[in-house]
């Protein structure tokens, strides 16, 4: 970190089988004057919970983590495909599902008790199994139901973290390409544990 990059913006992560991005590697970055910008899913999330020691938060996900209005690290969790099929999205993030609603509801396309059911339902569904027909059927018991509302869905989804995801590359774009030279205001902590880990690169 002494050498190197100025600039860091963190999107997404594996879960589960490898270990997400540790907040002590930010909290290094940002002691080291690095710009750490965090968006869209877990970059989100530790954007919200680094943002008094300097990391910069960008997009709508971002801000309903800081804001509290969701916590949970499965708001944005996804099952996708392995990298020899382009980690195509298998499942469908909670926060994009809360986005498509929403905006269905502000638009008048569903009424309050649809969007309550179909976010309930949302909810309940485990993340490597929340897909938008998991969705509609464990919500709506009318077929015509599931298949107009399934239509506005294909028609009208909000794929916020792709969303956030671009907010952030803009902000990183336009960053200065240049360490910050003052003091953050806190002394970053060493431990043998963290040095150990930095070692093994």
């Amino acid at each position: 970190m002494e050498e190197g990059v100025d600039v860091i913006g963190l999107i997404d992560g594996y879960f589960e089988t490898t270990a997400a991005v540790w907040h002590k590697e930010i909290l290094h970055a940002l002691s080291s004057g690095v710009r750490v910008f965090g968006a869209a899913s877990i970059g989100a999330l530790r954007a919200a919970e680094c943002a008094v020691f300097g990391m910069k938060g960008i997009g709508a996900i971002f801000e309903a983590y800081a804001a509290g209005r969701i916590e949970d690290d499965a708001e944005v969790a996804l099952l996708h495909a392995p990298r020899e099929l382009g980690y195509a999205p298998l499942s469908e993030p909670l926060v994009n599902v809360r986005a498509t609603l929403d905006r269905l509801l502000r638009d008048g396309s569903i009424d309050g008790n649809q969007f309550q059911r179909l976010t309930e339902a949302a909810s309940s569904i485990f993340y490597k199994e929340r897909t938008w027909r998991a969705i509609l059927v464990a919500a709506l018991r009318s077929s015509d139901e599931r298949a107009h509302i399934g239509g506005l869905v294909r028609s009208f989804r909000v794929d916020q973290k792709a969303i956030d995801a671009m907010a952030l590359m803009r902000a990183v774009e336009l960053a200065d390409d240049a360490r910050l030279t003052e003091a953050p205001g806190w002394e970053f902590s060493h431990t043998s544990y963290f040095g150990m880990l930095a070692t093994q690169g």
